[in-house]
């Protein structure tokens, strides 16, 4: 029996990734031939054409000029389910997100996943337990990529981070890792629609100690917050509980260094790796 939190199969992967396959078989093309044209890993193309992963625009755009596709690619990347891998408890949060005027992140356990490299979201799924299988993985950090087209898709959505210090220390996946991590991170903050706030490690008032806190406002400026368990999470719209959140929220901006000081220590840490 599947599990509540296990991605489910996505046909229209696997019906975009077949396509793919025939025009480069068309072309005459192995997978290490087209790597390079659309300066993708073969693994990649591989993960694509059999419907495990979501192909990004850039992939989508290349393969059509390098296969000579007819439009054929672009096409069936207009039918792409855009929830793959993403857990069924989730996908109603997922959705909310995709309208959302503003959006606010505070996180203890993990960097926020729209703030996530790829190196790092592997790291965080191959430290999973149980283990994922391959495929499963692939499947989940595809979902976790694709969700980042948020940040440059919608300028016009304010999107607040705050996360603890403790996450970048902890050096998951390696100092190379981390490195790529901090990098990225001050990426994300230079957007004129991006905050990103550290909570430093030493901090005697902390309004954040009941764990992670998300909310966010719709296009009709109704509030949602969401609350995210081991294995579970729950949409929340009770105005008072919501109400609860946004407070707390509000007072973790306030105790996390600003974002200037957020950007200098991301930059010292950095130096010290």
């Amino acid at each position: 029996m599947t599990s509540n939190n296990e991605p489910e199969p996505v046909d229209s992967l696997k019906a975009f990734g077949a396509v793919a396959k025939v025009f480069r078989e068309r072309a005459r093309l192995t997978q290490e031939e087209l790597a390079p044209l659309v300066r993708y890993a073969p693994e990649t193309v591989a993960s694509i054409e059999q419907g495990r992963r979501f192909p990004q625009p850039e992939f989508i755009e290349r393969a059509e000029e390098a296969l000579d596709a007819f439009g054929a690619l672009r096409a069936a990347a207009r039918h792409l389910a855009r929830r793959p891998g993403l857990a069924s408890w989730f996908r109603q949060w997922a959705s909310l997100e995709e309208e959302a005027v503003s959006l606010c992140m505070y996180e203890c356990r993990a960097i926020p996943g729209l703030l996530q490299t790829e190196a790092y979201a592997r790291a965080v799924f191959h430290s999973g337990v149980p283990p994922l299988a391959d495929h499963e993985i692939e499947t989940q950090l595809a979902a976790r990529l694709e969700r980042q087209r948020l940040l440059k898709e919608r300028p016009n959505t304010s999107f607040s981070f705050i996360a603890e210090e403790a996450l970048i220390r902890r050096r998951t996946g390696g100092a190379d890792t981390a490195r790529g991590l901090i990098d990225h991170l001050l990426e994300c903050a230079a957007l004129r629609n991006v905050e990103i706030q550290v909570m430093p490690l030493v901090r005697e008032e902390h309004a954040g100690l009941n764990g992670p806190i998300r909310l966010l406002e719709t296009p009709d400026h109704q509030w949602f917050g969401y609350s995210e368990g081991q294995r579970s999470g729950q949409l929340i719209s009770d105005r008072k509980e919501v109400s609860v959140l946004q407070m707390r929220y509000a007072k973790l901006r306030s105790q996390a260094l600003t974002p200037e000081d957020s950007a200098s220590l991301l930059t010292q840490m950095r130096g010290a790796l």
